[in-house]
């Protein structure tokens, strides 16, 4: 069960720009054109009703006492331009599975079983450095696919970009028509993410890093 500590542990992570930034390194900013992040399908298990709390921690619904069931995951990256350039102002959503398989969505698969303390749901607006921070839970597989994490990017002035975020090196990767449908090797290893120990947690936390590189360079 959380106590105040955990509480006030939360406050400081919500608001933990500094936190995000030791985690955070790209190398070759502003250097020749990166690797482009491939678009992928929004699926069909887009929050029809968002949750009370939108937030960038995933565990906590409002002032619950009760965290989401899962490997807890410090989901962190930035949203770039074509050459490393950071993209500030940007609205970066994810949604993913409970660890049961099932979406925040009237509709999903397994809705009986879905995790009520768990939000499914999450924005983060980058500042000056590009940089998105996310609580949430390491992805875990369900019938028909595999691992992965949704993510919409909204840029003002564009029209939004959605992907997936995949599991590095998960066994199901090479059977899900999705991840599949990316031929190029590269842009293949561009949606996908490490998932590392946090060095120092007690508690088996992860960290994982994912960059969002758009096919645009922002105005200055």
């Amino acid at each position: 069960m959380f106590n105040s500590s955990t509480f006030a542990s939360r406050r400081q992570f919500l608001q933990a720009g500094a936190f995000g930034s030791m985690l955070l390194a790209v190398p070759g900013l502003f250097a020749e054109e990166l690797t482009r992040t491939p678009s992928q399908t929004e699926g069909p298990f887009y929050p029809d009703q968002l949750p009370l709390d939108t937030d960038n921690d995933l565990l906590v619904l409002n002032d619950s006492l009760t965290p989401g069931v899962g490997e807890v995951t410090y989901l962190s990256g930035k949203i770039l331009g074509a050459h490393g350039e950071p993209i500030r102002n940007a609205v970066v959503e994810i949604w993913q599975a409970d660890n049961n398989g099932a979406y925040l969505h009237s509709g999903s698969d397994n809705g009986e079983k879905r995790d009520q303390n768990f939000q499914g749901f999450g924005r983060f607006t980058t500042g000056s450095t590009g940089e998105y921070l996310f609580r949430t839970i390491k992805p875990v597989p369900y019938p028909g696919r595999t691992p992965h994490i949704h993510f919409g990017v909204k840029v003002p002035g564009r029209d939004k970009f959605t992907t997936q975020c995949y599991v590095q090196g998960h066994s199901g990767n090479e059977r899900d028509g999705i991840y599949k449908s990316i031929r190029d090797p590269k842009a293949r290893e561009a949606v996908c993410a490490a998932y590392k120990p946090l060095a120092g947690s007690k508690i088996g936390e992860l960290t994982a890093t994912f960059d969002v590189v758009l096919g645009f360079t922002p105005e200055s």
